[in-house]
């Protein structure tokens, strides 16, 4: 390593989309932009042309397929390496992480780069998952995956491990946001349906722990009580969720609710489409390891309503605590959408945890492990 530059090889499946993609383009702009080289392995996808413009180079590795023929591309990594005096090596995902620290772990221990792994999930607990503990440095996403992980692998040094939340830029999402004229003009055209109703958001793709069914069900009461409320659905199924997009739609129809829930499907505008919500919803049955919606929304000052578990739990109690839901107390968020008020905004007390803030701290792991 030079005394100033570093070189920093990110490594994950692919970069089609996600926040775990999102992270690394962010992280490697941010290298760039401080003079570091940053490098990228992934099986490619829709986000590479935006690494590359931002100053990343990217090379195009299928490292996250779980077959054993992926082991393969372990001395092709330890000599990568090496050919690209690679500083800090930053695994963050499962199946890129075995390759990543089997390759490291045969090098040098003078001379190999540095091993740091992001926790980025809540993985179920096995030798497979445990790999994500390895790193040298293990970055937290939350409070809540520092205690998932010293509560399944006791054997972690706690020292280890460092909680590095993630951010977002207050910029992009400013309080009291508005879309264009040209966005709503678009978007009243394509949703008449949404004209003087509640507009209440789910954001998040179409899987049975995202809690649409929970979601149906709160509309289906809201509804039966005389409010005037429209669901919204911001999320895409892949193939192999079609089946149960069939259901949800299936259960809605059953329920009388078609032209009280809709569904988008994928969207590139979630932004806008928060900003002109009334509520936000975060219902996973499952505890999410963070939860950038949340975020996002009380960023721009949407209310949002969630089930306390998880990094969405720890966000709203830090946050907006009368957010704040039992997992599964749909009566509970019932009365809480009820008792807030069409585009009404909220003013956050304390500050959030930024993007700017979550890059410096990332950048001075980096450095300080190379010391």
């Amino acid at each position: 390593m030079s005394e100033n530059k570093l070189t920093v090889l990110q490594v994950l499946p692919a970069l089609q989309s996600g926040g775990v993609e999102r992270g690394t383009l962010e992280v490697g702009k941010y290298l760039v932009e401080h003079g570091h080289r940053s490098l990228v392995i992934s099986a490619g996808g829709r986000m590479v042309e935006q690494l590359q413009h931002e100053g990343s180079e990217h090379f195009d590795w299928d490292i996250g397929k779980k077959s054993p023929w992926t082991l393969r591309l372990i001395p092709h990594l330890r000599r990568f390496l090496i050919d690209n005096k690679v500083d800090i090596l930053h695994a963050r995902s499962r199946m890129p992480a075995w390759i990543c620290y089997l390759a490291w772990n045969g090098m040098n221990p003078a001379t190999r780069p540095r091993f740091i792994t992001t926790v980025h999930g809540l993985y179920s607990v096995n030798p497979y998952s445990a790999v994500m503990t390895k790193g040298e440095r293990i970055i937290a996403v939350s409070e809540t995956v520092r205690d998932y992980i010293l509560r399944n692998y006791p054997k972690v040094p706690a020292e280890r491990i460092v909680v590095i939340p993630r951010g977002i830029d207050p910029a992009e999402y400013p309080h009291g946001y508005q879309p264009s004229a040209e966005w709503l003009a678009a978007w009243q055209h394509q949703h008449p349906q949404l004209a003087g109703k509640k507009v209440l958001t789910l954001p998040g793709r179409i899987t049975r722990l995202k809690g649409h069914e929970d979601f149906i069900e709160l509309i289906a009461r809201l509804r039966k009580h005389g409010e005037s409320v429209h669901g919204l659905i911001v999320g895409g199924a892949s193939s192999n969720k079609q089946r149960y997009l069939i259901e949800l739609k299936e259960k809605i129809n059953a329920s009388g609710l078609t032209e009280d829930i809709t569904f988008t499907g994928h969207r590139h505008d979630l932004r806008e489409i928060m900003a002109v919500s009334d509520i936000v919803l975060s219902l996973s049955t499952q505890p999410e390891s963070f939860g950038r919606t949340t975020l996002e929304a009380l960023s721009m000052g949407v209310p949002v309503i969630g089930y306390d578990h998880g990094g969405v739990g720890e966000q709203l109690k830090g946050l907006y605590a009368q957010g704040r839901v039992p997992l599964g107390d749909i009566a509970g968020i019932m009365r809480k959408c009820s008792l807030i008020q069409a585009h009404k905004r909220i003013k956050l007390q304390v500050s959030l945890n930024t993007l700017l803030d979550m890059l410096k701290a990332t950048l001075a792991i980096y450095q300080n492990h190379c010391r």
